[in-house]
């Protein structure tokens, strides 16, 4: 156990400080501090010494200097159980310090603002940088307190022991310590490197979330990131990895569907159901209708409002998750009368730009597939042109698509996906695979269209769904066998468009 003595403060943000400064106070402990901290500490009614008396120097450089210096970092340094080490404390009347809080200035919300360099260059610390990185080190003797997220926990620890800590404490302190200053670190590596990329990989994402088992039972799982930030739970059980995979595909999904109340059912990340309609509940019932047997125990997704006439259509089969931007007052009790069931609300957010995979011994990283290809953008590849509902139709399979796993075909009419064949090896295959669903579920495909997440290799496809009764066709186009594609739908008067950009999923 180690009794604190002394104290050495200089903080960004205050908010709580002075519950933590006058604990200090009531047990003696004797703080250092620097401008604005040393302020705020006088303004508690506690007394504090300027660093500045301990140094001999000012803060200097417009306020970039003021801790860096040996009287400072030895005290923090110093090896208690050394011998030399505290001759020279001694020796160069080094005051030994036991708690160091800092914080750090706000380089990531500097950055967010918009601010100038200049700006983001100024936010860049050192001294605080370098004070957490001492303590942290010398964990053996030092406590460190590196963030107002830990001010609960030193809290406690002063209330409970009386200003003592055992090894355990500053240990665990010392880990906290590192984890705030690697983040850190990380965020400016990731600004400079925008302009000077680096044949390096850092991400730091704070936050996790031990979940009850990764994909499987047999394997462990944890969420790391702020689900809070994007999410508000109302009700339900605690939300699994397979939840998160189909939550995150479905909140991709439906950012694609913006102009009419649309519903999306997902299940294994792949939509088994959506209809855009003029009202919500009618959007529902014709999402269903695409696979009701899929629908089972899946995720529900919702880009208007969930009112009470949905929430009893929805009501009448199982599902795990319902993500809405809100409910009204009397559909959520319709909603909760499943106890498990998760209903959660979308905050406003945007989508990360980037994506990031792990795979053999390293990782892969791509911009989000951001791409949509409006009607406008549909180039004409035969004689036949769509008509305007054509390419509406065309337009709203594309985005599903998108979303499909490869090889991946959806079959369309009316704003409503009909079928869809993902996760194929071959491109037929997935075709065949939806026209079956098709009729399965008794839908008539004359006059619907078709859309392929990339180009068709052979003109086997165009074939196989005209002859089921597609009427329009999208694709990517840049086969080498295109033109066997187009002389087939020449022939047998069916319109196809190319976007020249491929949606692979895998």
């Amino acid at each position: 156990m180690k009794q604190i003595k002394t104290a050495l403060i200089s903080v960004y943000y205050k908010d709580h400080l002075d519950v933590i400064v006058k604990a200090l106070d009531k047990l003696n402990i004797e703080i250092y501090s620097t401008g604005g901290t040393l302020k705020f500490i006088e303004d508690c009614g506690v007394n504090a010494i300027p660093v500045e008396n301990l140094t001999g120097y000012p803060s200097i450089l417009g306020g970039r200097v003021k801790t860096l210096h040996p009287k400072i970092f030895g005290g923090i340094l110093a090896r208690r159980a050394n011998e030399n080490d505290l001759f020279q404390l001694q020796e160069y009347q080094i005051p030994e310090i036991d708690l160091v809080i800092v914080d750090l200035y706000p380089f990531e919300e500097t950055v967010a603002s918009g601010a100038s360099e200049s700006e983001i260059i100024e936010k860049i610390d050192i001294g605080g940088i370098s004070l957490i990185r001492a303590a942290a080190k010398n964990f053996n003797d030092v406590l460190i307190v590196a963030s107002r997220n830990q001010y609960h926990d030193l809290t406690n620890l002063l209330e409970t022991k009386k200003g003592e800590t055992s090894i355990e404490d500053r240990k665990y302190f010392a880990a906290q310590a590192f984890n705030v200053s690697s983040h850190y670190d990380s965020a400016i590596f990731g600004y400079f490197s925008q302009e000077f990329p680096a044949p390096a990989f850092k991400q730091s994402v704070q936050g996790s979330k031990q979940l009850r088992y990764g994909e499987n039972p047999h394997q462990k799982g944890v969420f790391y990131g702020n689900f809070s930030a994007l999410f508000e739970q109302l009700h339900g059980k605690e939300i699994s990895y397979n939840n998160l995979l189909d939550i995150d595909a479905a909140v991709s999904l439906i950012h694609e569907f913006t102009e009419e109340p649309t519903v999306a059912i997902l299940k294994h990340n792949n939509a088994c159901g959506l209809a855009s309609r003029s009202s919500l509940a009618q959007a529902w019932r014709d999402a269903l209708a695409g696979d009701p047997v899929s629908a089972y125990g899946g995720v529900v997704i919702a880009n208007r409002p969930i009112d009470k006439e949905t929430a009893e259509e929805m009501n009448k089969i199982f599902f795990e998750v319902v993500i809405a931007p809100s409910y009204t007052a009397d559909a959520l009790p319709v909603l909760t009368s499943k106890k498990n069931r998760i209903i959660l609300i979308q905050k406003q957010n945007e989508l990360p730009q980037y994506q990031y995979r792990t795979l053999l011994n390293g990782a892969l990283v791509q911009e989000r597939d951001s791409s949509v290809q409006a009607p406008s953008d549909m180039k004409p590849a035969t004689n036949k042109v769509p008509t305007q509902a054509e390419l509406d139709d065309l337009a709203f399979a594309n985005k599903l698509v998108k979303h499909s796993k490869s090889n991946a075909i959806v079959l369309a009419k009316n704003h409503q996906l009909i079928a869809s064949g993902v996760g194929q090896t071959s491109r037929i295959d997935a075709l065949k695979h939806a026209i079956e669903k098709a009729a399965t579920f008794g839908f008539d495909l004359k006059g619907a269209v078709m859309a392929s997440d990339a180009f068709f290799p052979f003109a086997d496809s165009v074939e196989t769904a005209h002859k089921a009764g597609i009427t329009a066709v999208v694709q990517p186009g840049g086969s080498i066998n295109d033109k066997d594609s187009v002389e087939y739908c020449n022939k047998n008067g069916v319109a196809m468009v190319f976007t020249g950009v491929r949606h692979f999923k895998h």
